[in-house]
């Protein structure tokens, strides 16, 4: 069995993202980096999903808001689509004192609500 050192999910209100993504547009750098942007392509629910990963994996560590920055965490994709994290800064230092090796990560969403879930193990 593989030790889990942290597991973290986050539900985001996708109509509400969307409301602030057009009241505040320049958010977006602020919160994603350019390929979160990229991959996201302006679609509200995928970049919800990739702000709720953003939010799990603080939870995966034990952390929350202000504990390290937004690009600190990238979700990233593998060729297959499969997302990923990449992780530098404040929440790679967290994720090496807590040994974290690998994560896993789900992502998914509807109209509605977008849903991550972050698994950081050993």
């Amino acid at each position: 069995m593989t030790p889990i050192a942290g597991v973290g999910v986050d539900a985001v209100d996708v109509g509400r993202f969307r409301s602030v993504l057009e009241r505040r547009p320049s958010i977006g750098e602020r919160l994603f980096t350019p390929g979160e942007r990229r991959d996201g392509r302006g679609d509200a629910q995928r970049l919800a999903a990739r702000f709720a990963a953003k939010e799990a994996t603080m939870k995966a560590l034990g952390r929350g808001l202000g504990s390290m920055g937004w690009h600190d965490v990238e979700v990233v994709r593998a060729p297959s689509g499969a997302p990923s994290l990449r992780l530098t800064a404040a929440a790679a230092a967290l994720a090496e004192r807590h040994g974290v090796a690998r994560w896993h990560v789900s992502l998914t969403h509807t109209d509605l609500v977008a849903v991550a879930m972050v698994v950081a193990e050993t």
